[in-house]
């Protein structure tokens, strides 16, 4: 059995340097474990926890619709229609989604009346929208470039193994 230690970062460490520790945590758990469910739990909590975000979590697409998989933080709608919301329009448009003032955001689908930004990455598998990662803040403007393009090339990553 692997024991994996707890995620705890230096709160001394830029948001770069977080993320590329937490890529080499997350290479680990997915060189150790074939199980996708276990690999998502893990990959949402550690990112969860390291970038100390209010809500983490995943969508896997089915039957034509967003069913809620592995998460972490409160409780979550279960199913997102195509082009419903920050995640529906992210598989709908098959990109990235960041919304700085989720109060401003066309078709908003609120959760927590606590949100302010979101951000939304698909992953693909044979050349269509399998997952959508999907990450709340209770901060105005939380996610940048930096949390855009590491996330991504965690989709990447994702993508690998679906």
């Amino acid at each position: 059995m692997v024991i994996l230690e707890n995620v705890t970062t230096p709160t001394d460490q830029t948001k770069q340097q977080k993320y590329k520790m937490l890529f080499q945590q997350i290479r680990d758990i997915v060189s150790k474990e074939e199980d996708l469910t276990a690999n998502l739990g893990n990959i949402a909590a550690v990112v969860h926890y390291t970038m100390e975000f209010d809500w983490t979590g995943f969508y896997k697409v089915k039957n034509g619709e967003l069913v809620l998989g592995p998460f972490q933080g409160p409780a979550a709608v279960s199913r997102i229609a195509l082009g419903e919301g920050v995640c529906g329009t992210a598989y709908a448009k098959e990109c990235t989604i960041v919304v700085d003032d989720v109060e401003q955001f066309v078709g908003y689908v609120p959760c927590s009346e606590l949100d302010k930004s979101e951000i939304s990455l698909p992953a693909f598998h044979k050349g269509e929208v399998a997952l959508i990662f999907n990450i709340n803040s209770h901060k105005m403007k939380n996610f940048d470039d930096t949390d855009r393009r590491y996330l991504e090339e965690l989709m990447h990553l994702l993508e690998e193994i679906l």
